[in-house]
């Protein structure tokens, strides 16, 4: 059904696993994609009630995909710059409740799919980074407005700003996570979540989730995240971010 991922469905139950565990699970084009359209096709899955989203192997995911920025099919439409925002928005408007199960690297816009999640659950050993500035290129995706909703502004602008990696027990303290938990009970505790959450009534779980994030909303304006494409293809056209980016692909052998 998907390249990049695979989906499941086992009663009220429902798995969306980024399944490309030999690059730690890059986010290309076509992997935002699969995750919009996985999120709409569990929708049609009346019986699902709860969607745990993983990464296959020893990482969530690394991020946008840099063969993408190495290429010389860099992002060159709009349309292409704006697919990760749909992404977002196709996971958080998913019916059932999404959890994000988070091992190794969740980096870049791998956060931005973790925070569309509604529960996020993760391993101790679990690091964090927003490398975005550091490849020239703004936090796009929605991702400043729903870091903002769940960690606030100030520590947003120092992460997105300094890039600096966080661990686990960071990431809990500001309020990005709900859980953390060892490595060897993260499978154990996500699907506990999944299980106790599941077992409510189906109108009771998903109007929670409809009106807090209707509240939230309000707060950060996620919907004005439209123009978050227009930072993206304005920063692929700059020197400076060129030269940021080729600096920082060139660190890493890219």
């Amino acid at each position: 059904m998907f390249n990049t991922l695979t989906t499941s469905v086992s009663g009220p139950i429902g798995r969306l696993t980024l399944n490309r565990p030999e690059k730690l699970n890059p986010l290309s084009w076509q992997c935002l994609d699969e995750i919009a359209e996985a999120a709409r096709w569990f929708d049609e899955q009346d019986q699902v009630k709860v969607v745990i989203v993983a990464g296959a192997g020893r990482a969530f995911s690394a991020g946008a995909d840099l063969s993408t920025f190495s290429s010389r099919q860099e992002i060159s439409t709009r349309d292409a710059a704006d697919m990760g925002r749909r992404m977002a928005e196709a996971l958080e408007a998913m019916n059932a409740v999404a959890i994000a199960a988070i091992q190794g690297w969740c980096v870049g816009g791998a956060l931005v799919v973790a925070a569309a999640c509604d529960l996020r659950v993760a391993a101790e050993d679990a690091m964090f980074s927003i490398p975005e500035v550091d490849l020239g290129i703004p936090l796009a995706w929605g991702g400043i407005p729903r870091l903002v909703r769940e960690i606030g502004p100030a520590l947003t602008k120092e992460l997105v700003m300094t890039c600096r990696p966080f661990d686990a027990a960071e990431a809990k303290t500001a309020g990005f996570l709900n859980r953390v938990v060892p490595a060897s009970e993260l499978t154990s505790a996500v699907d506990e979540l999944a299980l106790t959450v599941s077992a409510k009534a189906s109108h009771a779980i998903f109007s929670t989730k409809r009106h807090v994030n209707a509240v939230t909303d309000q707060m950060v304006g996620t919907m004005r995240s439209w123009s978050d494409a227009d930072g993206l293809v304005t920063a692929f056209q700059d020197p400076e971010c060129a030269e940021a980016r080729g600096a920082y692909l060139a660190d890493r052998g890219k």
